[in-house]
């Protein structure tokens, strides 16, 4: 595994475990409703695109190691638009033209 393949996996890694802590601390209100959205509240409010980005990697790929509570709530969190550079613009447009 290259180094830039294995810092991915750690940082996938550390996108499960966080996500998984907030869902246990959410797991804790009595409502199952509130507890969901809680955690897509907060993921919504303090994770940036980027974190974000790699959540949805995650569940897009089965959400193989998150808690139930989270991958509900997965449905609440806003997905990231994707960035595109100006040189990517520029690069489409080129390709698009002509």
């Amino acid at each position: 595994m290259s180094h830039d393949e294995t810092h991915a996996a750690t940082g996938i890694e550390k996108i499960v475990r966080m996500a998984n802590q907030i869902g246990t601390f959410f797991e804790s209100k009595e409502d199952r409703v509130e507890g969901v959205h809680g955690v897509a509240e907060h993921i919504n409010k303090f994770w940036e695109p980027r974190m974000r980005r790699h959540f949805f990697e995650v569940v897009d790929s089965g959400g193989e190691g998150l808690k139930p509570i989270v991958i509900e709530a997965a449905a609440q969190i806003r997905r990231p638009t994707q960035h595109v550079t100006a040189e990517q613009a520029a690069e489409a447009a080129a390709t698009e033209s002509g």
